[in-house]
């Protein structure tokens, strides 16, 4: 895609200068308040039990493993062991894993319809220029996204806050299979403590899912500006604030696209989405390839290096010679 699409003339219309770099810089900034949000929202989920360190590592981990899975898949699998490796019990990891995706994926439910109302669906699906096939796809594939995230939700809400002993039956049924039978009796110790921790939950007041599903808005609110602080790096005056707004709203839309990715990260559709969806703000053409790598470079990337640096140190330092290599019950 990149060698068909790379056109050198369309460089001639970027113009690097202070202000480029200075709105490239607020780019990064929208990372890196997303990731506070997220540390923030572990820590409060946490009661305080990871520390503010322990909190950066189990993020940065997970991001990683995020960005090396299938998006369908994402770095959650995972995560549970990494909040138990900093101390905390696996119940309460397990809880505490389920209700981040319990918030993640309430902010797609709730702002998916409410962009459908706020923005005419004509100017949030239609692209000038790209074949009405390719459109006529994006939209399905957005439904089935959705479809697949309002589906987790409703189960995982059941589990959580309705019948926990439910979600432990499901874990153990899958701990039967012959490959994980040795660790039946963990999935069981495991199982129990959900059921705990999810009366727990429950019972938190109505402040702690404010200040946790707040955490979890301006993290994902904070990323989907990236794109449009890059935009206003190279050409400030060409967007009004309705055409940021819609740039916002198909962010959205696209990250539930990407959910149906089965490459890592949704690395190739994550940048022929970008291409198709939102080629149309930009100058010419050969310039969306461009920004697509440059928004990947920013949103993406930077989680695959730090994962070089963050994840030799935490195996060495949770499964090294003399460490307990089984979770912590």
């Amino acid at each position: 895609m990149l060698y068909r699409e790379f056109d050198p003339t369309a460089f001639s219309r970027v113009v690097f200068t202070w202000h480029s770099a200075w709105w490239l810089f607020v780019a990064l900034l929208c990372m890196g308040v997303r990731d506070l949000g997220y540390i923030i929202r572990i820590r409060v989920l946490s009661d305080g039990h990871l520390s503010w360190w322990g909190a950066v590592r189990v993020i940065f981990l997970w991001e990683f493993t995020s960005a090396v899975t299938p998006s369908a898949i994402g770095g959650t699998s995972l995560a549970i062991l990494f909040v138990n490796k900093e101390g905390v019990k696996v119940g309460r990891s397990s809880a505490m894993v389920m209700a981040t995706s319990f918030l993640d994926e309430l902010y797609f439910i709730v702002m998916f319809p409410l962009i459908c109302l706020c923005v005419s669906q004509s100017r949030l699906w239609d692209m000038p220029g790209v074949n009405g096939g390719v459109t006529a796809g994006l939209v399905w594939v957005a439904v089935a996204g959705y479809s697949v995230k309002l589906l987790y939700l409703l189960v995982l809400s059941y589990g959580l806050f309705r019948n926990p002993r439910g979600l432990k039956y499901l874990l153990m049924k899958c701990f039967r299979w012959r490959l994980l039978r040795k660790w039946r009796h963990s999935a069981n110790e495991a199982g129990s403590d959900i059921v705990r921790n999810s009366y727990e939950l429950r019972r938190k007041p109505l402040g702690f899912w404010l200040k946790t599903f707040g955490a979890t808005f301006f993290s994902w609110t904070a990323r989907y500006w990236v794109v449009n602080a890059l935009l206003v790096a190279f050409w400030a005056g060409r967007y009004d604030w309705g055409t940021h707004f819609l740039v916002f709203a198909r962010q959205l839309v696209m990250w539930i696209m990407m959910l149906v990715s089965p490459t890592p990260g949704g690395s190739g559709f994550a940048e022929f989405v970008f291409k198709e969806y939102l080629g149309e703000f930009l100058p010419g053409a050969g310039l969306a390839v461009m920004m697509a790598m440059l928004w990947r470079l920013v949103t993406y990337y930077p989680y695959l290096l730090a994962g070089v640096f963050i994840v030799p140190r935490w195996v060495a330092r949770s499964f090294g010679a003399g460490k307990d290599t089984d979770i912590k019950e």
